[in-house]
């Protein structure tokens, strides 16, 4: 797949403000700093897409961005750290929750980790709620180029096996870089093979 167009239709905090023409969604979560806004602006091709910060918690809205003029690509705030009040991140978080839940377009969520880190005990809690709750999920290792080739290797497989530890079969898993583009093609091309899935059913 090739993201020719792409364009900001809107902020939410509600279900209900979601921009109204109702479009299979493709969501991007993960830790505050995870490189999540990066990787949105590779995958579309656009610089400033998604707005990145050197500061964790930027994204305090659902945020719709037509792709193609036919799917959604949602970015969703940060879960974890995040520079506001207790009040502010219990806000964001049933945002999130309620998002998850109850999009009816959600195809996937995808879950951003850093890859250079073991899996963080907030990532495997999130997680393992998803997964009790039956969202559909695909997970994606970011900062693919910080790492050494074989560094890089061992510590996917590390988590990998921890994510096994709860999960008899592992969901789609894609390993990415904002700066080199690693991991872009396969990511579209799961995105490509999702909506032609439920377009045939």
């Amino acid at each position: 797949m090739k993201i020719t167009k792409a364009v900001f239709a809107g902020s939410s905090e509600k279900l209900s403000d979601r921009p109204k023409a109702r479009l299979h969604e493709f969501a991007f979560i993960g830790r505050s700093n995870v490189g999540k806004s990066s990787l949105i602006n590779t995958l579309c091709g656009v610089s400033k897409l998604a707005k990145t910060s050197a500061t964790p918690g930027k994204t305090l809205l659902i945020n719709h961005f037509l792709i193609n003029d036919s799917w959604y690509l949602v970015d969703l705030p940060g879960y974890g750290y995040a520079k506001i009040s207790q009040k502010g991140r219990e806000r964001l978080t049933n945002m999130i929750n309620t998002y998850v839940s109850k999009s009816e377009e959600l195809a996937v969520l995808f879950v951003l980790l850093d890859s250079r880190l073991p899996i963080q005990k907030i990532d495997l809690e999130f997680l393992m709620a998803l997964g009790e709750a039956q969202i559909p999920f695909a997970i994606i290792f970011t900062k693919g180029d910080k790492l050494g080739k074989t560094a890089l290797a061992n510590q996917i497989e590390k988590n990998k096996k921890t994510l096994l530890e709860y999960w008899e079969e592992l969901p789609p898993v894609f390993v990415t870089s904002s700066e080199s583009g690693l991991g872009k093609e396969e990511v579209l091309g799961y995105i490509e093979e999702v909506l032609q899935m439920m377009k045939e059913n």
